[in-house]
């Protein structure tokens, strides 16, 4: 950290501390807004990649919805209704499983 400080105070880097080209994007600005008519995209699976190996070849076990939660965020108008929405999708996967199978026929 000297080190960092040091460059800091010299004269030839001070303006970097106070031209905000060079200022951390805030935390509420990183995540891009997504509204409600986008948000089947967090659970969808034509959006979800399964990675087995990354970029260099090494084994990890990786999914792209990791990446969408990570740079997307729904509009705070809509993350109250997108809970809603995931409860209500996990419970149609319930009522699926349990419906009859196939092969059963009614008489």
């Amino acid at each position: 950290m000297s080190s960092q400080e040091e460059i800091l105070n010299d004269v030839r880097f001070s303006c970097i501390t106070r031209d905000p080209r060079f200022w951390e994007m805030p935390e509420k600005e990183r995540k891009i807004k997504i509204d409600k008519r986008f948000r089947a995209m967090f659970h969808d699976k034509k959006f979800k990649l399964k990675y087995t190996v990354d970029k260099r070849g090494r084994p990890v076990n990786y999914a792209s919805t990791e990446n969408l939660r990570k740079f997307y965020a729904l509009s705070e108008s809509d993350s109250d209704l997108s809970e809603e929405d995931s409860k209500e999708h996990t419970e149609k996967k319930k009522k699926k499983k349990k419906a009859k199978p196939k092969g059963e026929a009614d008489s």
